[in-house]
């Protein structure tokens, strides 16, 4: 039997995962909820939902809802993870998981005592890509690398959501989450420096960033992040034998293997996929049938590792939320 998966938000992101859930025969496209009702109908009817409510509350008091999918802005994760949690209904919560780590590490606790899977809707960690590119490094392909860049910019700094500090807004917790994923899984998680460099809205949230880890071993890790402009978005491994390109760190498409000429000596084209949002999916829906907790491809302490980078950055860029302000200083 399919697992009957609701979603919470019917923007352009849950219209994304509904197009994933329709063709699956393991998942069910449920029920779907909006503040707005009309919204929510609207969105049901179009991608073949069986419900549809106005309410996220309604929807996280349905028996029939297994897994709620959050597709709502960073800002109000938390909350609405929190509120399926406690109707013990399984999450898969959109990144950023949560605006800071102290909210995920709650989150963790919470699903913990109440029995439910909750992981982190990063695509690009359960894609195949990931063992794909890792496999081909191992392999030495291009040698000995030294050194990852990786970029992903697109223009949205038009989008209201981007620059409003209440929504959690600015280029790292919604673009710059997946260079740094990008260097995590494929240099790994034990650098020993971080610095950046970053550009700051008159909103006061960070528009581009460009941000440096470096590796025991002296392997640097060169990331930049940005929504004023389109960038290739790249990410490209440097060898002694030549260079690895892939194409599209946000949802790899291909590989290039080019040598010290600038030649492709090797080009690989990834799978086809719905969207590429199945795979997280069911990677949840077979833990959920296991019994297990946390899903292998971002367990819980890779999503806290994540966040605390994130935390360390907009500290020293001096950008915090409203809602982690003291009390005494929003008044």
């Amino acid at each position: 039997m399919p697992m009957n998966i609701g979603i919470i938000g019917a923007g352009n992101i849950a219209a994304w995962m509904a197009k994933t859930i329709g063709p699956m025969p393991e998942a069910a496209s449920f029920a779907v909820a909006s503040r707005d009702l009309k919204k929510a109908s609207a969105f049901a009817e179009e991608y073949g939902f069986q419900k549809a409510y106005g309410s996220y509350e309604e929807l996280v008091n349905d028996p029939d809802v297994d897994i709620v999918y959050i597709a709502t802005p960073h800002s109000h994760h938390f909350e609405h993870a929190k509120l399926c949690i406690e109707h013990g209904k399984h999450v898969l919560c959109e990144k950023a998981f949560t605006m800071n780590a102290a909210q995920a590490e709650e989150l963790f606790a919470l699903a913990e005592k109440k029995g439910v899977l909750i992981t982190e809707a990063i695509w690009t960690r359960y894609m195949p890509s990931r063992k794909v590119i890792n496999d081909l490094l191992a392999e030495g392909v291009i040698g000995e690398v030294r050194t990852l860049t990786a970029n992903l910019c697109y223009r949205i700094c038009q989008n209201e959501r981007l620059i409003r500090p209440e929504l959690a807004g600015g280029a790292l917790l919604d673009v710059g989450i997946y260079p740094l994923n990008f260097a995590l899984m494929h240099f790994g998680d034990d650098f020993q420096n971080i610095s950046s460099t970053v550009l700051m809205t008159e909103t006061g949230v960070d528009g581009q960033e460009c941000i440096t880890l470096t590796y025991p071993d002296g392997r640097f890790a060169v990331l930049t992040a940005g929504m004023y402009g389109e960038s290739d978005r790249h990410g490209v491994f440097y060898g002694s034998k030549g260079y690895l390109v892939v194409d599209n760190i946000n949802n790899p498409l291909a590989i290039d293997i080019c040598g010290p000429d600038h030649q492709v000596m090797r080009h690989i084209d990834l799978p086809e996929q719905i969207t590429g949002y199945e795979y997280e999916v069911l990677e949840m829906i077979d833990c959920i049938q296991k019994g297990e907790k946390e899903c292998p491809s971002m367990p819980h302490e890779e999503t806290l590792r994540v966040l605390r980078i994130m935390d360390g950055l907009r500290e020293d860029w001096g950008l915090i939320y409203p809602q982690e302000m003291p009390a005494t200083a929003q008044k």
